[in-house]
């Protein structure tokens, strides 16, 4: 069963006015300004998609008449298959030192890698699930404090918080009367 979608690009059937086909599709949609806008933003927007034959040009035909030219594309068309071609013959490399135990041999997979060929890696292998994987860090010394010179206060006394100021004098109103 052939498969359609219908698509918007902002582009208008001849002799159509903006304003009106913004109207019209917003009365049609049921849609405020900014959706409405998101459909003129240039951009292709897919409107509907899964209609078959039928469904597709009645939804053409009601945004035609509206003043709106839609695409209406096949979405069960064939895809053309593309064969890739076989990668190019490796040209012969060097002959690769001789594995040390407890190093990674490699064997370049084109010239390029090749380059890379006689770089010493270690092989360091995989951890088993769960293990930790960081080194084990030595606890940290006490730090060695004198603390000879110091006392505890009696409870309530004065810590030697700020003292606060008294308040100042009341202003003078004696010469103030009230009509």
């Amino acid at each position: 069963m052939q498969c359609f979608e219908i698509a918007f690009s902002g582009e208008l059937v001849e002799g159509a006015r903006v304003e009106v086909v913004k109207a019209n599709l917003a009365k049609l949609f049921q849609a405020d300004e900014q959706r409405i806008a998101l459909l003129f933003s240039g951009r292709r927007v897919v409107i509907k998609s899964g209609l078959d034959a039928a469904g597709a040009e009645k939804y053409r035909m009601t945004l035609e008449r509206a003043g709106a030219r839609v695409e209406v594309c096949d979405l069960s068309a064939e895809v053309e298959e593309i064969e890739l071609a076989a990668p190019p013959p490796a040209a012969p490399l060097a002959a690769a030192p001789a594995a040390r135990p407890g190093r990674l041999q490699v064997t370049p997979r084109d010239e390029v890698m090749a380059a890379f060929s006689d770089v010493d890696a270690p092989d360091f292998g995989l951890a088993p699930v769960g293990a930790d994987l960081q080194d084990d860090k030595p606890e940290a010394p006490a730090p060695h404090l004198d603390l000879s010179g110091l006392s505890v206060a009696p409870v309530g006394s004065d810590m030697g918080q700020a003292k606060a100021e008294p308040a100042p004098p009341a202003p003078d109103t004696s010469h103030l009367k009230v009509l």
